[in-house]
């Protein structure tokens, strides 16, 4: 009997294609089959679109490893940060978010791509559309949205808000555009100076692309060969601007002239991945610095006050959500190659929707920083100092 119940397990499993060595059969038990790890294709490789180049004599490889691990991942990455900035949308429709507040929806395998292929001490610093990012280097969920409600948890303390975040080797957020560029070039100085072997990765926008301090940057990267990687995210609209509309040459990739330059496909996790090994493993030979485009889409407008369908068609962006969601194309991905099973996206989905739901009860549940704070932290090290309020008799003070 015992042997029986075995050969009718082990059918089972072969016609489920399910692992038989993980069952356990007695006499008279009922059968369980269950799913084990060894079913699924541990490792995988997968042609990427091709990079197009700028003073380059080959550009990133054709091809991207990805392993079961790696997949799930950036799975759980992506999609923490699509359900987190959903989230923040509806806190701002319920004005518990306030004031600025842009949102990273449909961008996620940037900054998923990005993280993946450098290390947590290089640099990374970008514009006002930092909630992916601070997410990528190390923050969690619930100090994000404590943050954009003004909350004492926040990872500012509350007093940051959407553009003004910060974690270790991550500068922010910065609200003015393209003020980024410069700061990221005197990282990647100090990187230089200091002979430690990390690069630093400055973004900015399309929108950003024209400005001055953009190119004066350029220049003293170019002259000084500093490990700096510039990154433009093209998400082919600079506020309510269409890229065509707004610059005369949209080939963002080749603005460095005379800094070797890539563009990649911003909504593939892989090709950003691989295209920023290349670059990183480029600054780091000493060749000085690249310009990447990333080409991307946002699925929000610019900010919360913009609608987002006054210069664009919500045909257009139903496309590119059908088309190429990042998010989707790599589950459909790992899904063909038997890497991953549904069941188990839909056990992640429910658990970061749990995390994303707690993290949003902590933010509109902790007090806002009380008013003695409110000058705390202008410096970094200093003994506590008096701070000038609005009328000759306020007493404010700073604390380190």
């Amino acid at each position: 009997m015992q042997n029986m119940l075995t050969i009718i397990s082990n059918a089972l499993c072969r016609i489920t294609g399910r692992n038989a060595g993980a069952q356990t059969v007695s006499e008279g038990a009922r059968v369980v089959v269950s799913r084990s790890f060894a079913d699924f294709t541990p490792q995988a490789t997968f042609d990427i679109k091709k990079c197009d180049v700028h003073r380059l004599e080959e550009g990133p490889p054709l091809k991207a490893e990805l392993t079961r691990e790696q997949g799930l991942e950036y799975y759980r990455i992506m999609q923490t940060v699509r359900r987190m900035e959903l989230k923040a949308d509806q806190l701002y429709k319920q004005k518990i978010i306030r004031g600025f507040c842009h949102l990273y929806d449909g961008q996620e395998a940037c900054a998923a791509g990005i993280e993946a292929a450098i290390t947590p001490n290089d640099h990374l610093i970008t514009a006002y559309r930092a909630h992916g990012y601070t997410f990528t280097r190390g923050v969690p969920v619930k100090e994000i949205l404590a943050e954009l409600t003004g909350r004492k948890g926040g990872v500012a303390k509350g007093k940051g808000g959407s553009m003004h975040m910060y974690a270790p080797h991550f500068y922010g957020g910065n609200g003015i555009v393209g003020a980024q560029a410069p700061l990221g070039a005197g990282i990647a100085l100090a990187c230089q100076y200091q002979g430690n072997n990390q690069v630093c990765v400055t973004l900015y926008g399309d929108g950003a692309a024209n400005q001055g301090q953009l190119f004066e940057s350029f220049n003293m990267a170019a002259l000084w060969k500093l490990p700096c990687i510039f990154i433009c995210e093209n998400n082919k609209y600079g506020m309510g601007t269409s890229v065509e509309r707004a610059s005369a040459c949209t080939d963002y990739y080749k603005r460095g002239d005379f800094i070797p330059g890539i563009r990649v496909d911003g909504m593939d996790v892989l090709c950003v991945r691989e295209a920023t090994k290349f670059a990183a493993d480029h600054c780091r030979s000493g060749k000085g610095p690249i310009v990447m485009e990333l080409q991307t889409y946002r699925y929000h407008g610019h900010s919360m006050s913009d609608p987002g369908v006054s210069y664009r068609t919500r045909e257009e962006i139903q496309e590119v959500r059908s088309k190429s969601d990042p998010i989707t194309l790599l589950k459909d991905r790992m899904l063909s190659n038997n890497m991953a099973s549904a069941e188990e996206f839909k056990e992640m989905d429910v658990a970061i929707r749990k995390e994303v739901e707690e993290a949003a009860q902590f933010a509109t549940s902790d007090p806002e920083p009380p008013l003695e704070e409110l000058c705390n932290h202008i410096f970094s090290n200093s003994p506590p100092l008096e701070v000038r309020g609005i009328h000759p008799w306020s007493t404010l003070k700073s604390v380190s």
